[in-house]
């Protein structure tokens, strides 16, 4: 007898719908899965069938052919052995396999029959709504993940019997209840506060418009000057994620299997903080089961490179085309896979080996003009060019540390202001799907939005040549000036946003390395550039 059942397998963060068909013929007893599986579904034969056995359920002594397709899909995890086990049990006709054909399923089996917890759950869900399914049939602590999609009945099960005395009819399973409230563990946002950061206002203005605008940063300064610190603290002043925002999160994580137990949902937006020894699949995603990297965790919140320069040089070149584009392409010999990786990046680094270049004439540089530069040349130009936001952290005045927290702007105050421009910027694009800050803005929207003065546009016409800024720089500040705007409530980009957007480019300037032409801007506070520069 033949019996088929459905359920899903993963590609990239999306879920395939895939068909369980199982034969059961005369022959020799005989498990078999067929279809691509990898190791983990080859051994859910086994799993399967202790877990039937000890469920109170007898097969009969035949032969079982279990395929899953499409066949060319490779099919990887424990999520098809509930499935399986279902297919097994319709195919011996112990349960019919009609009632079966409106769901997914999903789910570990025990070899006691018991149901564990799968990675996926949420994109299976997604996958059986858009399918037009009624419904899915997952372990009961994946419910409240599953419940997170509508318009579909979520059937949470603890045990292979319970799934089947739903389908015989013998105890009917309620659908879970939506209205419970989502697991959620939140961050304390006030462990880690704005205020705490004694000085740097000129950086802690420009981290404000990186945060409303959602524009990419560099610090560079020595070391103790407070860039970790502030970039810690970065994630505080971020607008709270959207309901749709908090399922693409989730999403990543649920295909990662990194949601703790009987979490449900992600409410606060990510802090990513890779070490400068990662790989370029653990950065953007791939490897041997292909999944997503640190770039995606990141999707809607913040990546933190710190120690920019350690980083191997091939690492950071493939950020280039995910960060203009907000997605990771990824293409192998079977199947291309995309993630989406709408990120913050933030980075910071030293000046020069030793960290004392041009920092303070208290301290001096011991490196050497050549050290400096080969020290800084690590960093690919394109790379820095995508880099919104360049700027230099000062050494701290010793007479700021002993000054009370109650002197300096908490993270509320600044996020208060980031919502306020997030806003503006909402109701600019509520036409653009997809786009949700200024720093997404192509040639059309930056041409129809950024309308600055003739003197805002003067000064930034002059700057770019003065300082040798590429195009590509030219367009970030007009998204930095607008940002600069929307944070001041005005319509216009006038001399002033200008004047604030230009002074945050600084490490890709012409002269600030050591033996150029041009004088060095490195130890001066932000400029606000009253004329433009001749």
């Amino acid at each position: 007898m033949l019996a088929r059942v459905k359920s899903g397998a993963l590609m990239g963060v999306d879920a395939v719908v895939v068909e369980v068909e199982v034969d059961m013929s005369l022959g020799m007893p005989f498990f078999n899965v067929v279809g691509l599986p990898e190791g983990a579904v080859k051994e859910s034969k086994v799993r399967v069938t202790s877990a039937l056995k000890n469920g109170g359920f007898t097969l009969p002594m035949k032969r079982i052919t279990v395929n899953l397709a499409p066949a060319d899909l490779k099919k990887e995890g424990a999520t098809f052995e509930l499935p399986i086990a279902l297919g097994v049990l319709a195919a011996a006709g112990l349960i019919d396999h009609e009632p079966l054909q409106g769901y997914l399923f999903g789910g570990e089996l025990a070899l006691d029959g018991a149901l564990k917890p799968i990675r996926g759950v949420l994109p299976l869900a997604l996958a059986a709504r858009d399918g037009g399914f009624r419904g899915v049939m997952v372990p009961m602590a994946n419910a409240g993940e599953a419940a997170l999609v509508d318009r579909i009945e979520v059937l949470a099960v603890e045990s292979i019997t319970q799934a089947v005395m739903h389908f015989t009819g013998e105890e009917r399973i309620t659908p879970y209840d939506r209205t419970r409230p989502h697991v959620s563990p939140t961050v304390d946002l006030n462990a880690v506060d704005m205020s705490e950061v004694r000085g740097q206002q000129d950086v802690k203005d420009a981290l404000e418009m990186a945060a409303a605008g959602g524009h990419n940063v560099l610090l560079c300064g020595a070391p103790g000057s407070g860039k970790t610190m502030l970039a810690r603290r970065l994630p505080g002043i971020l607008p709270r994620m959207t309901f749709q925002e908090e399922l693409e999160v989730t999403r990543i994580y649920s295909v990662l299997g990194l949601l703790s137990d009987g979490q449900s949902l992600i409410k606060d937006r990510p802090f990513r903080a890779p070490h400068h020894t990662i790989s370029d699949a653990g950065l953007v995603g791939g490897g041997p089961q292909t999944r997503p990297g640190e770039l995606s965790m990141a999707h809607r919140g913040l990546l933190f490179l710190d120690e920019l320069p350690e980083f191997r040089r091939h690492v950071l070149e493939v950020l280039r085309q995910p960060l203009e584009e907000g997605v990771v392409r990824l293409a192998r010999a079977n199947h291309h896979v995309t993630y989406p990786c709408q990120v913050m990046l933030m980075a910071a680094m030293n000046p020069c080996p030793c960290g004392f270049y041009n920092v303070s004439p208290d301290r001096a540089c011991i490196c050497g003009e050549t050290k400096v530069k080969e020290y800084f040349n690590r960093i690919s130009g394109p790379l820095l060019d995508r880099l919104d936001i360049s700027l230099p952290t000062r050494p701290v005045d010793v007479k700021l540390l002993s000054l009370s927290t109650r002197q300096e702007k908490p993270s509320s105050w600044f996020r208060e202001r980031v919502e306020a421009a997030r806003a503006i910027q909402a109701e600019r694009f509520r036409d653009e799907p997809g786009i949700y800050s200024n720093a997404q803005m192509g040639p059309r929207l930056l041409s129809q939005h950024v309308k600055p003065t003739e003197g805002a546009l003067r000064m930034l016409e002059n700057s770019v040549k003065a300082f040798g800024l590429s195009a590509r720089a030219h367009d970030r500040i007009l998204k930095m000036a607008r940002t600069r705007a929307d944070l001041e409530g005005h319509a216009i980009v006038n001399d002033q946003h200008m004047s604030f957007a230009v002074g945050c480019r600084v490490l890709d300037r012409k002269g600030w390395l050591p033996g150029e032409s041009a004088p060095p801007l490195w130890v001066k506070p932000l400029p606000a550039l009253k004329t433009p520069p001749k």
